[in-house]
């Protein structure tokens, strides 16, 4: 017999309490009551802390360092402390996490995937019991932030094998070598993980570069299209020097810097939803507002057409990520399914966007509408954390019983 008390049915038209109009599914009544709540409080704060102010700051192109305060206090990384008591969230939390970013700010979004994601994640998979003391409490609470050092000015989708930073044992440390490029939090970062491949053993190793190392330096990229409140960098590493006791002791090849990746691609598709919610709900309003021959442009079949189609492809995304979280928290999920949904909801993300650029029309690309904001930014969560050729191509070889269709 099936079980129909498994889910609790949508209240309202659709919608249950603190849910967000573009949920058409409920899918977030699948979260526990205290996640929930833990959810409202984020997005209360986004709503009256952020949202006054990312267009400026992204029309300027800088970062509003006054928010991260009220990001640590909001006790997201609490248990990446080794001394807390609090248990690690559900990836169905952290996944309705990325996609309240998202659904803020893509930016914001990047900015916390970068630092919660990536750096703190590689210390937490790959730093000794020592190191994750070291650094994990300051980080958890925002107190130092962090980045994350793998692609370069000549790698991206080939950086597995074509890593060109060096790393050179040189007494009781290393001396690293290299460059890398769209490094994002890298212009302000305390702590920054960075990838190098051993000149002796041709493994790729992970070292953590703290704030004024020598030979350490972070130049801003200028003239971004897109995500312009992140703060990316080129890095240079020039005869830098760290401790051997920096040297992260469980990274030690690719195969370790590959399953962070992993876990982060997944917050990408989040982030891609919460976007899409975003336009949605942006281009909904304006549909019930905006006037033209005399009644409101949502009575007008196309313009329904259009929030229509928006609403499909957010709510058919929003459940492959809740699938795919539900398989993560299982321990069952697999490579080719993270990249799957990567792959599938940014497509999804960047052709909904452009709808809601649509169905405004010449508001669209003004700043003040903030769809043009989303329609920019779509531009790079598309490519980063993997192209979907890239992800296409590890689904495609999974499908195929392992057909490899890389070249090289």
């Amino acid at each position: 017999m099936s079980d129909t008390t498994a889910l609790p049915a949508p209240s309202g038209p659709y919608l249950g309490k603190g849910l967000l109009p573009a949920d058409f599914y409920a899918y977030a009544e699948q979260l526990s009551a205290a996640e929930r709540e833990k959810i409202e409080s984020i997005r209360e704060f986004l709503r009256t802390q952020a949202a006054p102010i990312v267009d400026d700051y992204w029309a300027r192109a800088e970062f509003p360092f006054q928010l991260v305060e009220g990001f640590g206090k909001l006790g997201l990384m609490d248990w990446a402390d080794p001394d807390s008591t609090q248990s690690q969230p559900s990836n169905l939390l952290a996944g309705f996490v990325a996609l309240e970013f998202g659904h803020a700010d893509a930016s914001l979004a990047t900015f916390f995937g970068a630092h919660a994601g990536l750096a703190i994640g590689t210390i937490l998979a790959c730093g000794s019991d020592e190191q994750k003391r070291r650094w994990l409490p300051a980080m958890s609470r925002l107190e130092k932030v962090g980045a994350f050092a793998l692609t370069e000015p000549h790698g991206g989708s080939d950086v597995a094998g074509g890593l060109k930073t060096t790393a050179r044992r040189d007494g009781d440390g290393w001396i690293l070598d290299g460059a890398k490029r769209w490094i994002g939090n890298a212009t302000f970062a305390d702590l920054v993980v960075v990838w190098a491949r051993d000149v002796e053993t041709d493994r790729v190793l992970g070292f953590v570069v703290e704030k004024d190392t020598p030979g350490f330096t972070a130049t801003k990229i200028e003239h971004k299209m897109a995500l312009r409140i992140v703060q990316n960098a080129d890095i240079v590493l020039d005869g830098c020097r760290v401790p051997e006791t920096n040297r992260l002791q469980n990274a030690n090849t690719f195969k370790d810097t590959a399953q962070i990746l992993r876990k982060t691609r997944s917050g990408v598709a989040w982030q891609a939803v919460g976007v899409m919610f975003a336009a949605y709900e942006i281009a909904l309003q304006y549909a019930k507002e905006r006037e033209q021959f005399g009644r409101p442009i949502g009575s007008f079949q196309l313009v329904q057409d259009l929030l229509v189609k928006m609403l499909g492809n957010a709510t058919a995304s929003c459940g492959m990520v809740t699938r795919l979280a539900r398989l993560q928290d299982a321990g069952v999920f697999r490579d080719e399914q993270s990249a799957l949904a990567k792959a599938y909801c940014t497509v999804r993300m960047r052709e909904s966007v452009g709808w809601a650029r649509e169905l405004l029309a010449g508001n669209g690309i003004v700043l003040d509408y903030k769809v043009g904001r989303f329609v920019a930014d779509a531009e790079a969560l598309y490519s980063y954390e993997g192209t979907r050729e890239i992800q296409t191509l590890i689904v495609g070889r999974a499908v195929t019983g392992g057909l490899s269709a890389f070249v090289g």
